[in-house]
């Protein structure tokens, strides 16, 4: 490990907005704030919003800027990527703003039920190989219904076609009601869109590189059983920028 990460790992040993639970996947690991986050951290009663997979936190710190009636909370694995996010929200004083270094496979462990209202999942690994461990899979959206509202948003910002083309099948074969969706964001938002109006460092890559942005916002009902689509969906042509995809396959499901 490089003496950035260590000495970004140590900073954040000390940030009042971070809290590390980077080996929860353990059984029975308590924390104590969960149901608590409100009273406890924010001080407040205003909506708690979670990035999921949030890197530096841009999403999460710009949202904060955007409503600072409402709380948010970055959560990742990549403590050097959080760093940049938290350490950006402290010298800045936003109070709104926690980030969460965890497994995303174990939050409903840190929140408990009704707490969350929203969900943001910006570009996301699609996963392609593993259903699984994509974060709009059943797998997932169950464990969002432990803690989210019951008709809680669920936000998909994504340069990737197959799992905005996956997440749509999700969609459309549990019939989750649909607010906005669009194959071309920047082209089809308006003015005032709060999925356009923060755009990421890596994003800016995706669009100079000619790659649409999709966006998908839909409701989590928290009754009936979800179910995962039957279908073989084109795999993206890339991983990363200017990556290619290491797989020879075409479809996948």
């Amino acid at each position: 490990m490089g003496k950035g990460k260590l000495a970004k790992f140590a900073d954040m040993e000390t940030y009042e907005n971070v809290f590390q639970y980077p080996f929860s996947v353990v059984e029975h690991v308590p924390f104590a704030m969960q149901g608590h986050w409100r009273e406890q951290y924010f001080h407040n009663d205003n909506p708690i919003v979670l990035e999921l997979g949030c890197g530096k936190g841009e999403y999460t710190v710009g949202l904060a800027k955007m409503f600072p009636d409402v709380n948010f909370i970055g959560v990742d694995i990549k403590g050097a990527r959080m760093w940049t996010g938290a350490t950006q929200a402290l010298k800045e004083g936003l109070k709104n703003v926690a980030f969460l270094r965890t497994n995303i496979e174990v939050i409903d462990r840190f929140f408990s039920e009704g707490e969350v209202q929203e969900i943001w999942l910006t570009f996301s690994d699609p996963q392609m190989k593993n259903p699984r461990k994509r974060l709009t899979s059943t797998w997932f959206l169950n464990r969002y219904r432990h803690f989210l509202s019951d008709g809680g948003f669920i936000h998909l910002k994504t340069d990737s076609n197959f799992l905005f083309t996956y997440t749509s099948y999700i969609v459309e074969a549990n019939h989750l009601p649909v607010l906005v969706k669009t194959t071309d964001l920047y082209a089809t938002a308006s003015k005032d869109s709060v999925a356009a109006s923060i755009q990421t460092y890596y994003e800016g890559m995706w669009i100079a590189r000619g790659l649409n942005i999709k966006y998908l916002k839909f409701c989590l009902p928290r009754i009936g059983e979800l179910v995962e689509p039957d279908v073989e969906i084109e795999l993206d042509d890339y991983r990363s920028y200017h990556r290619d995809k290491r797989s020879p396959k075409e479809k996948a499901k």
